[in-house]
């Protein structure tokens, strides 16, 4: 019986607390109930109680009584002035407590992000000191080594991979690089590794971000349709004539913001294939797989890197064998060359994208 009053006092209690509303209106029902019961049932009882009691007196000691019984109540206490009227007091409300201060909890550690933030030189001694900007500025520049979350050897492992899938054709006319690991596990899994080639033809890693790419499975999109989620493995350039800062897919009805598609066309059909920001509950799936066949990024990457593309890396590009039978055009690196067995280059983005089924397990089993 106690633990069942207790629980039903705390369920009172949490019940208030979430609706003060509720709690007034109790409150006072409470003291409207209150009130009737010591004006209907407690004075009426001491009264008879206090009219018998005198009466008894009465009987005893053989004298008469003091006061005549009348009708109402107001004269019935009038008649007995040396009783006062009993009033019974409110019941006490309940004070709240004052709030108590948490004392803040000391901030999680978080890595270090992948944009480089550039540094404003420090006031000299005399000039008073100047209040700090709102927003830092984000500069184009490569990590340093100690702001990077990826350790210089995994980094350099990546880059010695991507260097080693690429042709000579491949590292000389493109000047971007895009490795994605589409893999479900491994330490590279579900990652972008942006690199750019240096003047010596050096691969340097200018950021690298968790993705989500495909679920790999075949769905019923919300438009009523089958579609494959899938992200295929292989090389691809980016569309010069799909590059869309608001997008939205009409098939799975979700945004796509700062959409950079690839150009790459599959019987006859260009697909829908695309490196996009992601959105909304979107964020939280980061690192895994999770999309209907494109690369999400978070969405400041995604501007950040749909900015760098436009405004740094236009330009002259090979473009990638085309089969004219199956109406489909190459994503397993190999180039369109024309009668005299020079590249085919078109206006575009000197930019390539390398997917791979891979999370460089290999690499770490080995260090054991």
């Amino acid at each position: 019986m106690v633990y069942l009053l207790c629980a039903m006092a705390f369920g009172v209690a949490i019940s208030f607390d979430r609706d003060p509303a509720l709690e007034r209106a109790s409150r006072q029902a409470v003291a409207r109930g209150l009130d009737t019961t010591r004006t209907a049932v407690v004075q009426p009882a001491i009264r008879f109680a206090r009219e018998g009691s005198q009466r008894l007196m009465a009987m005893i000691t053989g004298q008469p009584q003091t006061h005549k019984p009348v009708a109402k109540d107001n004269a019935r206490a009038a008649a007995v002035p040396h009783l006062p009227r009993v009033a019974l007091p409110h019941p006490a409300m309940p004070v709240p407590s004052e709030p108590q201060l948490a004392a803040p909890s000391p901030a999680p550690d978080v890595a270090p992000p992948d944009i480089a933030v550039a540094e404003q030189p420090a006031p000299a001694a005399s000039a008073p000191a100047q209040p700090a900007p709102s927003k830092p500025q984000l500069a184009l520049v490569p990590p340093p080594a100690s702001s990077s979350a990826v350790a210089p050897a995994e980094i350099l492992r990546v880059s010695q991979r991507l260097h080693d899938s690429l042709t000579r054709e491949m590292v000389e006319n493109f000047a971007l690089f895009l490795y994605v690991s589409k893999a479900e596990h491994g330490p590279w899994a579900q990652h972008m590794y942006v690199f750019k080639k240096d003047a010596q033809g050096d691969l340097s890693l200018l950021y690298n971000w968790p993705v989500s790419t495909g679920r790999e499975k075949d769905e019923i999109a919300p438009n009523g349709t089958r579609q494959p989620s899938f992200t295929p493995q292989g090389y691809y350039q980016l569309d010069p004539q799909r590059m869309y800062k608001t997008h939205f897919s009409g098939q799975w009805h979700e945004p796509m913001p700062h959409a950079m598609f690839f150009n790459w066309e599959k019987d006859g059909l260009q697909t829908g294939l695309a490196i996009h920001g992601a959105v909304g509950l979107e964020l939280a799936q980061l690192g895994a797989r999770a999309s209907a066949g494109c690369i999400r990024i978070a969405p400041d990457n995604a501007a950040l890197l749909f900015n760098l593309i436009r405004t740094e890396y236009k330009g002259l590009a090979p473009r990638f064998a085309y089969d004219r039978r199956t109406a489909t055009m190459s994503n397993d690196g190999v180039l369109m060359r024309d009668a005299t067995g020079n590249l085919k280059m078109a206006d575009g983005y000197k930019v390539l994208v390398f997917v791979e089924n891979y999370g460089g397990e290999n690499v770490v089993a080995a260090l054991y």
